[in-house]
C-alpha cells in the first residue's frame, strides 16, 4: 500500500512515515515526491485524486485539511476514485512534527485494518489522542 500525504501535511512526516511503512512493503510520499504526478506539489486536489485513481497500486491519502469533505467536487472525485482517506484532526495544527509522526505510527495498525476490512471509498479522522479510535467521517 502506498500513502500520499497532501500539501496540508509536512514533507518531514511523510519521509519519517516512509521509514516505518516500508517495513510492511509499503511507501509514503509527500505530494511533491509522488512518482508520475505531472505538477507535483502544485497539483490541485482533483489532479492527485485522479492520479491515484488511475494507479495500478493500492493508494490511500492523509490530509491535514478537512475541507476535502466540504468541497462537493473534491468529495465526488474522492468517492469515484475509490480511495481510503484519513484526515488529521484539527489539533494536529498545533502539534510538533515528532508528535504528529509518532501518533500516526501509533494509529498505523488501525489504519491498515480499516483499509483491509472496509470497501473504499471511506474517510476517517485520525485523532490526536493515542487512546482514541479513528472516527468514521461521511464520504
Amino acid at each position: 500500500m502506498k500513502v500520499l500525504f497532501d500539501n496540508c501535511t509536512s514533507p518531514v512526516v511523510a519521509s519519517t512515515l516512509n521509514g516505518y511503512i516500508k517495513h510492511f512493503r509499503g511507501a509514503a510520499f509527500h505530494i511533491m515526491d509522488v512518482p508520475g504526478l505531472p505538477k507535483g506539489r502544485h497539483s490541485a486536489d482533483i489532479d492527485w485524486i485522479d492520479h491515484l485513481r488511475k494507479a495500478s497500486e493500492k493508494w490511500i491519502f492523509v490530509s491535514g485539511d478537512g475541507r476535502v469533505l466540504k468541497n462537493p467536487v473534491e468529495r465526488a472525485a474522492s468517492r469515484s476514485a475509490g480511495l481510503h482517506g484519513f484526515i488529521l484532526a484539527p489539533a494536529y495544527q498545533k502539534t510538533t512534527l515528532n508528535k504528529v509522526a509518532a501518533t500516526i505510527v501509533w494509529h498505523w495498525p488501525e489504519i491498515v485494518k480499516i483499509t483491509e476490512l472496509l470497501a473504499a471509498p471511506s474517510m476517517h479522522e485520525i485523532p490526536i489522542g493515542r487512546m482514541t479510535k479513528l472516527r468514521q467521517l461521511p464520504v
